[in-house]
């Protein structure tokens, strides 16, 4: 990890510590100082990050609550070749496992089967939980969250593919022929780990 991603991810949790103290403070002094300390913060996350100040507090709604990890589901599905099915998203026009942030209101296996039949018209059933990934630990550009990732092994059960707002295309693709990947969803290294894990019989990984 390079030393500005480190220091990004100690900025994001100070922003944590100041949005905490400012949900369960009793003073006014105390509330002025964890104001303070979390626009501090945020200015330090628009150096690191490259994005202005103002984008990220209004990216950044108030706290009303103990501040937690944001959740990113995914699911990996596979056809007979090996192949694993990927989405072209049309913000970026790269590549990445259907899915995306966990709505409230949804449990996690409902969600990655929401946002699959959302993003390429397939339903699917989940077949068990792969991998859950904490995005830290991986070469992804930087970015102002916190992100667990929850990767689940999926098979199509019906439908077919029309495009939409969010997804240009949807192909098959063996892992040695990958297109050009957003990286900020999904890595060629996270890839290879979730098949290996799919086509063995290990327990969920989990780091």
């Amino acid at each position: 990890m390079s030393i500005s991603e480190n220091l990004l991810n100690q900025v994001k949790q100070i922003k944590s510590l100041a949005e905490a103290g400012l949900v369960y403070n009793k003073e006014n002094y105390d509330a002025e100082r964890y104001e303070e300390l979390r626009a501090l913060a945020l200015e330090m996350m628009s150096i690191l990050s490259d994005l202005p100040v103002e984008q990220l507090t209004g990216f950044f709604l108030p706290e009303t609550d103990y501040p937690t990890a944001k959740v990113d589901v995914r699911g990996l599905i596979l056809n007979a070749e090996g192949e694993v099915l990927l989405v072209k998203e049309t913000v970026d026009n790269k590549w990445t496992l259907p899915g995306g942030w966990a709505d409230v209101g949804l449990t996690p296996k409902e969600n990655v089967l929401k946002e699959i039949e959302e993003e390429t018209g397939f339903k699917a059933e989940v077949k068990r939980l792969l991998a859950v990934l904490d995005k830290r630990n991986y070469a992804h550009p930087p970015q102002p969250h916190y992100v667990y990732k929850l990767c689940y092994l999926c098979e199509i059960t019906a439908g077919g593919f029309a495009p939409n707002f969010d997804i240009g295309e949807v192909h098959w693709f063996a892992l040695d022929a990958l297109p050009e990947l957003s990286e900020d969803r999904i890595l060629e290294e996270q890839l290879s780990k979730l098949v290996a894990i799919a086509k063995g019989d290990e327990a969920v990984f989990s780091d």
